[in-house]
């Protein structure tokens, strides 16, 4: 299967550059009561309700632990609605998401009515699903397409509008370039996908991209899709079409994804192992049990892919209604296990690194 085949070349990327445990797999997944790195796996069952949304990125790897959590705990209903991060967040800071997933870190101005929502304690950010950014198109005849950050910048501007122009020729000398018009597909609802992308962006292409990031998109022209899986249906359905969605949803629809120029001069593929090695330069910014992730798209990582995102559940550090709080630890917790993160190999993710897994592991453990 291609995305278990790359999922086994992320963990191996990621174990020799991070010191990762070892690999998962369908075939050597280990016992509820223990974990390959020897991490404590024992679930933690609890009984009732959850409810959270946002991140559609992370849909898929949410289905997976939910799944897995309710047939390890009987009595137990998760119900996750991907509805996008900017959704999650006003749904979490509305007191209806027990917890929320995002793309992107809380901003400044977001912050503190999170907080509100935390008696005695704060929001936290606790990343859970690394997945790179593809940028998928539909373009008969072209394959192996490739675009520096300033191309595709125009292209998402609306600078650059067909696709033999001479900007899209400069990166693609030896390509047949037809003279079809370029339909750029955006998230049409608040996304971290989308504040990805477009930080991507700003940071790699500025004298392109002059709209700066955030989760809303705010480039004109081009088509709006809900969610990245319609994101990925709008590009499958129009000749001429590109647009940006996380990996796996790229996969799942047989798209052809575009080879992006990095830091070091060089177009990358989209391989677990290219985005295996941005994600191993990403740092730490947060203090204490916030672990915001700081990722460098300016790679100069020979072979990086350097469109990656951190998908982060954000939840009360303190405050959880004592109703929910065991059941938002035991599932958060299987999530952070060696063994929950290991499970999402097959689905087109990286597994977090092992550095960074232990402090989301500590950091559920302390939720109080």
């Amino acid at each position: 299967m291609k995305l278990q085949r790359y999922g086994t070349i992320a963990c191996l990327a990621l174990a020799a550059t991070l010191g990762l445990s070892a690999c998962g797999s369908d075939n050597n997944e280990p016992a509820s009561g223990a974990s390959a790195s020897g991490s404590a796996a024992a679930v933690d069952c609890a009984t009732g309700t959850l409810n959270a949304q946002g991140s559609s990125a992370q849909k898929n790897a949410m289905a997976e632990w939910i799944k897995a959590y309710q047939q390890k705990c009987q009595g137990t209903t998760i119900n996750y609605e991907a509805s996008g991060s900017g959704a999650g967040i006003q749904a979490f800071t509305a007191g209806t998401a027990d917890f929320a997933g995002s793309d992107s870190a809380l901003k400044p101005e977001e912050q503190p009515l999170a907080d509100a929502k935390c008696v005695g304690g704060k929001a936290i950010h606790l990343p859970m699903v690394i997945g790179p950014v593809a940028v998928a198109y539909n373009v008969s005849g072209v394959d192996n397409l490739q675009l520096k950050p300033a191309t595709l910048a125009k292209i998402f501007a609306g600078k650059v509008t067909k696709w033999d122009d001479a900007t899209i020729k400069a990166d693609n000398p030896d390509a047949k370039l037809p003279s079809t018009t370029i339909q750029t597909v955006h998230r049409s609802d608040e996304s971290g996908t989308t504040d990805n992308f477009t930080k991507f962006l700003s940071k790699t292409a500025e004298a392109d991209w002059a709209l700066g990031n955030a989760k809303a998109w705010k480039a004109p022209g081009g088509t709006g899709a809900k969610g990245s899986d319609g994101v990925a249906s709008r590009v499958k359905g129009a000749d001429g079409s590109i647009g940006y969605m996380e990996w796996s949803f790229a996969e799942n629809a047989g798209l052809k994804m575009s080879k992006i120029g990095n830091g070091n001069g060089e177009f990358a593929a989209l391989t677990a192992e290219a985005a295996g090695k941005t994600i191993a330069g990403a740092k730490v910014e947060g203090q204490g049990d916030d672990l915001k992730l700081s990722i460098d798209y300016n790679t100069k990582e020979a072979g990086a892919y350097p469109i990656v995102l951190a998908t982060y559940e954000i939840v009360c550090s303190k405050g959880l209604a004592a109703d929910k709080l065991k059941l938002v630890k035991g599932l958060l917790g299987y999530a952070a296990s060696t063994e929950g993160q290991n499970s999402l190999t097959d689905l087109g993710y990286a597994p977090l690194p092992e550095t960074v897994r232990t402090k989301v592991e500590t950091a559920v453990k302390n939720l109080s």
